[in-house]
């Protein structure tokens, strides 16, 4: 997208009264949808709003999950390198404000609010979604900021999603698997086909899925893009002991570099992206920034004793990958807290973990998406789970406060199955 200027966002927009929260609450009124496929809309009022950030670096990172966790390594490592990175990224967990980062920082609320008078005055009669108007507000914070880095993370799908509107030097692709089935279609295939429409013509990409259906690369083909594909161009390689990895790329290689704190394929990922870049940091500062990045919410522990680990895995692969995670811990048995979304695949997500040796504490969420207890209840027996080992309860809060009164010493109080169900767990520990 080809404009001008950097419009200042401060001299631009129009004081206002409302505040961050009675924004919020404004952005969720102003259209009958919460999701709204495609991008006339979104890139009318781009126009109308001058947004450009054809000056910076921009990644945009899609994938069913390992998306926030890519980005936060990616962050971290430009950081290092003296960079003035920004971040967009979704959903949020307690604090909206987490949706936007500038060099690893919060934006403060005057920030948000001065963006979302700009995109406000900007749209006219053009209608918006939540998403749509948040991700164009964070997009003219980044141009405002004049960073040197945009981090843009997907927030369904790819080809059709609001932040697909800016073309991208590299394109990730993190991991393909079954979500959002009604937006993005019921098979790999299909899914697939919709993340790689963040792909450009001759464009570099990274796929950092171990098993890339066939449609991905058909679309690669197509464009005549420059990807890296995970086992092809780049690898890792566990050590025994699970506390080292190494790391193969296309000219570097790393031998001794700590377990990640997020998931390693994504840390793989991040690397593969940075090499491409040509902005890979030395091993010692690398060795660094591995073992101290972190991201809320994805394989967080939020207290030693007891233990109490935390999780947003909501799909299948996430507890699949989860249940190879657990295996680091040594506790004896496991206390598992879940609350889940009704339009997620419920059995298929809840299945690889119902053979674990773990009492269940199942809760509702609420909201329109919001799931019973009883249907969780029922697709763990379904899978083989002993009903005695379950026990429902009317909120995910009250649901936690019986696995911590329970547990005993050298178990694993594990949260995990939705962004809201850890939400509400992490607020209880802010309490």
């Amino acid at each position: 997208m080809n404009k001008q200027n950097h419009s200042n966002i401060g001299s631009a927009s129009v004081p206002s009264s409302k505040n961050l929260s009675q924004w919020l609450s404004y952005l969720e009124s102003i259209h009958p949808s919460t999701i709204d496929m495609g991008l006339d809309r979104v890139k009318a009022v781009a126009e109308a709003m001058a947004l450009d950030l054809d000056n910076q670096l921009v990644i945009t990172v899609a994938g069913t999950n390992g998306k926030g966790t890519t980005c936060r390594l990616l962050e971290q490592a430009l950081i290092a390198q003296n960079k003035d990175v920004a971040v967009y990224s979704s959903p949020h967990l307690t604090d909206y404000r987490e949706r936007v980062r500038h060099n690893g920082e919060l934006a403060s609320e005057q920030t948000f609010i001065d963006a979302f008078e700009f995109v406000e005055k900007a749209r006219g009669d053009t209608t918006l979604t939540y998403f749509e108007f948040g991700t164009l507000a964070a997009m003219k914070m980044m141009q405002t900021w004049k960073v040197d880095v945009a981090i843009l993370e997907v927030g369904l799908g790819g080809r059709l999603d609001a932040t697909n509107i800016i073309d991208p030097d590299l394109a990730i692709i993190t991991t393909i698997d079954l979500d959002h089935q009604d937006w993005l279609g019921n098979t790999r295939e299909k899914i697939a086909r919709e993340k790689a429409g963040i792909m450009r013509k001759h464009g570099k990409a990274v796929v950092g899925e171990l098993f890339p259906p066939s449609s991905l690369y058909d679309v690669a083909d197509e464009l005549s893009a420059q990807v890296r594909w995970a086992t092809q161009d780049f690898d890792s390689t566990v050590a025994q002991d699970h506390q080292e990895w190494t790391w193969n790329g296309q000219s570097h290689s790393f031998k001794h570099l700590p377990y990640p704190k997020i998931p390693l394929q994504n840390a793989s990922t991040a690397l593969a992206a940075l090499e491409f870049l040509d902005l890979l940091p030395e091993e010692q500062v690398l060795t660094g920034i591995i073992d101290n990045t972190t991201m809320p919410g994805r394989q967080q522990t939020i207290s030693h004793s007891p233990l109490v680990v935390v999780d947003v895995a909501h799909n299948p692969q996430a507890t699949s990958a989860m249940l190879s995670w657990l295996n680091r811990y040594d506790v004896s048995n496991m206390r598992i807290v879940v609350g889940m979304l009704k339009d997620k695949s419920i059995a298929q997500t809840l299945s690889p973990l119902s053979a674990l040796n773990a009492r269940w504490y199942v809760a509702p969420t609420s909201g329109p998406r919001g799931c019973d207890a009883e249907v969780l209840e029922n697709a763990l027996v379904n899978a083989g789970t002993s009903i005695e080992n379950i026990a429902t309860y009317d909120s995910v809060s009250s649901a936690y406060h019986s696995a911590l009164a329970e547990y005993q010493k050298d178990e694993l109080i594990l949260v995990f199955g939705s962004f809201v169900t850890v939400a509400e767990v992490l607020a209880h520990k802010d309490c």
